[in-house]
């Protein structure tokens, strides 16, 4: 039976917790020896800094380096023993020079010193920090001087990205001021080995698990392909702490993590991720364990779960028991929110009297100004806080009334505010239409929605809400919304430019194989049967995700060589060949690029004149000089073929006879090879495709013409099972 006994001290901040297999009676005060002494582990735990936030902005570009260094200051007054991060310490996945600057500035300002460190790990170094060039704790590093070793895992933000797999904390792990923490490299499988710390004799198990996508956990967790390694020796002698980053509150089936997913053998569960500040410990009563959730140090959504005070944790550890105190974040900038509904005031407003959108602007200007009132009071005798508050006024217009102009009315407190672009958020509940013939998704809805489930949307909610709901009236057919969603998530969190664009070649190119291995009848019923088969045999596996990683790893490699055409091509394309024409035309046509696709015009290319007759395969492509400019030329065929024309182009020309050799060119900057198919062909063809592009014509037309081209422009035969490396020559 636990006896648990309260002590007021409420001015301390204190919360002191009975662990569930606790017998003893706990009582720790914040003085003497009962707490700080040689068996009390010290740990500042905080979570997503959010390091370069807004850092360009004028008012608010400071806002994050001045409280990472409040609470680096504040690690060191305590005295701890180490910093605990629950990730996302940058904002961004690439952090500008300045972030880092600061970042490594403020770490070696309060990290570095004689100060002896009272704790050992007794754990496998190489195991807990087996990504490292360097696998062993910084403290142990006979090259540097540390003082306050800080442990972290990464988040969503600055997680491991590219062929390598390297975060910004893996920079600052190698250069010695962070330990870098619970990766997992596997996509079918998490095993956490935890890092084994012990102070006199006071024991901690430490878990860490770095963010990963929320479904592809949620599915590990379910498969029980999630495991969490214990000591053999005196299992409950251990007080287990765990550090996540994941998504807790649920904003879709498989889009969180539920709590009682955690093994029960837990303690306490320190989750990052979520914003809004909850720190003093939740009990779970159906797995045991306790849940603290720090929150951000920043506000970076005008949100109400941002409007919390933000606080830190100082958490001691003695033995079984616990205690964590709350620290508030001084150098916080204020915010404030408040809502308002137009129709709760029918007293007041009315759509049918003249000039109410004057008398809503005041009201509105009234509001703020009560919050102004507010925020000068509260930031009287605290000099850290910063001048201007935030300020949010939510408005809700339904029932008829109109919004008004925001800049003008934000231009009166531009002085008094460090958000004056964005203090309203005019919002309107609209009804949902009847009658609607065809189930399609709604963004006017969406983003009508109540305003709290309006600022938790995503941009892959968005995404998977939409192809599911195509998927239902046969829109969809080759790609899944998982894929989809992570593409544009590359694409508008981290300017993966050719995300998109590469998943579909990747996938079409897949899907293209496995029709050419199975024979598939040139039908469209057939074909279409085959592909919706192969793609539900891929939905929610390990293999769905490989492809969008192999699919996001092609967009980076482009992204790195952004001169991939090489300058043998460039010179080619700048020296084009001799070419014969019979032509009565005085302009002649451009020469054809080799490799290239063709275009959808039957008569001369984009840079010919209006009045050349000749035709060219290239045509469709442009042909000016330089290396950017030949971008257009790499279009696939799938651009300009269906998967119904790619089967029927091999069955209308069985007269020809064709050779398919295959050719694998290794790139030394790649890890990939990329494969070229060349074709070779009779002079003379038995039969001319009759397709839109009118190739067979166009083909005689030329040799008609007297236009001559060497033989390896035979290749430009189109072959439906071509692989996506073809066309990047």
């Amino acid at each position: 039976m636990c006896v648990c006994l309260s002590v007021d001290l409420s001015f301390l901040h204190i919360l002191t917790i009975p662990l569930k297999r606790s017998t003893d009676v706990i009582i720790m005060t914040s003085c003497g020896s009962t707490v700080d002494d040689d068996d009390t582990f010290k740990i500042l735990v905080a979570t997503d800094i959010h390091l370069g936030y807004l850092e360009k902005d004028a008012v608010r570009g400071n806002d994050t380096f001045l409280t990472f260094d409040e609470i680096m200051k504040c690690a060191k007054q305590n005295d701890v023993d180490l910093v605990l991060l629950g990730g996302d310490l940058f904002h961004d996945n690439k952090p500008s020079r300045k972030a880092l600057h600061c970042c490594m500035e403020v770490m070696r300002k309060y990290c570095m010193g004689d100060k002896p460190i009272l704790f050992e790990i007794i754990s496998d170094q190489a195991v807990n920090f087996g990504s490292s060039k360097f696998p062993w704790v910084n403290y142990q590093d006979e090259n540097l001087n540390i003082s306050i070793p800080i442990f972290s895992v990464h988040g969503n933000h600055d997680d491991p990205t590219g062929a390598d797999g390297l975060c910004a904390l893996d920079v600052l792990s190698c250069a010695g001021l962070v330990n870098h923490f619970g990766r997992s490299r596997s996509v079918e499988k998490v095993e956490i080995s935890p890092i084994l710390l012990q102070k006199g004799n006071t024991k901690i198990a430490l878990y860490g698990l770095g963010s990963i996508p929320d479904e592809r956990l949620y599915r590990m967790f379910v498969n029980n392909q999630v495991s969490m390694l214990r000591p053999r020796e005196d299992e409950d002698a251990w007080f287990n702490l765990f550090v996540i980053h994941q998504n807790r509150s649920k904003h879709g089936a498989t889009n969180y993590i539920p709590e009682q997913f955690l093994d029960d053998f837990l303690d306490l569960v320190i989750w990052g991720h979520e914003h809004e500040c909850k720190i003093a410990p939740v009990r779970n009563e159906q797995q045991l364990f306790y849940i603290t959730q720090p929150g951000s140090s920043v506000i970076t959504s005008l949100s109400p779960g941002e409007a919390v005070k933000k606080h830190i944790g100082l958490l001691r550890v003695k033995g079984r028991k616990m205690n964590l105190q709350k620290i508030p974040l001084h150098t916080v900038r204020q915010f404030y929110i408040q809502d308002v509904v137009l129709l709760d005031h029918p007293d007041l407003f009315s759509p049918e009297i003249p000039n109410i959108t004057h008398k809503i602007q005041a009201f509105c200007q009234q509001k703020v100004e009560e919050m102004l009132e507010e925020a000068e009071r509260e930031r009287l005798g605290n000099p850290l806080t910063p001048d201007k508050p935030l300020i949010r006024l939510r408005v809700d217009y339904s029932g008829g009334f109109e919004s008004f102009n925001t800049m003008r009315f934000s231009q009166k407190f531009v002085d008094r505010i460090a958000n004056p672009k964005d203090i309203l958020h005019f919002i309107r509940h609209r009804e949902s239409k009847e009658n609607v013939k065809e189930e399609s998704i709604d963004f006017g809805s969406l983003l009508s929605r109540p305003s709290s489930d309006v600022l938790q949307l995503r941009v892959e909610d968005l995404v998977k809400e939409y192809f599911q709901t195509a998927e239902k009236n046969m829109q969809l057919s080759l790609l899944t919304e998982q894929g989809m969603g992570k593409a544009v998530q590359e694409f508008v969190d981290k300017e993966e430019r050719d995300a998109i664009e590469e998943l579909i070649n990747y996938q079409l190119e897949k899907t293209q194989r496995f029709l050419q291995e199975r024979n598939v009848e040139a039908s469209e019923e057939k074909i279409d049967e085959e592909i919706c088969r192969f793609r539900d045999s891929k939905k929610n596996t390990a293999e769905e995700d490989e492809e969008v990683q192999e699919a996001i790893n092609r967009a980076r490699t482009h992204r790195d060589r952004p001169h991939s055409v090489g300058d043998h091509n460039l010179d080619q394309l700048d020296e084009p060949p001799d070419v014969t024409m019979d032509s009565d035309e005085d302009d002649a046509p451009l020469p054809p690029v080799r490799g290239r696709g063709r275009g959808s015009r039957a008569r001369g290319g984009r840079g010919q004149s209006g009045g050349a007759r000749g035709r060219a395969r290239g045509g469709g492509a442009q042909s000016s000089r330089g290396g950017r400019g030949q971008k257009a030329a790499f279009s696939s065929p799938a651009k300009n073929k269906s998967i119904m024309e790619a089967f029927q182009a091999p069955r209308g020309s069985r007269g020809s006879t064709k050779t398919y050799e295959e050719v694998s060119i290794e790139d030394s900057d790649s890890e990939d090879s990329v494969s070229f198919v060349k074709t070779s062909r009779p002079a003379q063809k038995s039969s001319s495709l009759s397709s839109s592009s009118t190739r067979g014509s166009q083909s005689l037309s030329q040799s008609n013409k007297g236009v001559c081209f060497d033989e390896d422009d035979d290749d430009d035969e189109f072959d439906p099972f071509r692989s996506a490396g073809c066309r990047k020559r």
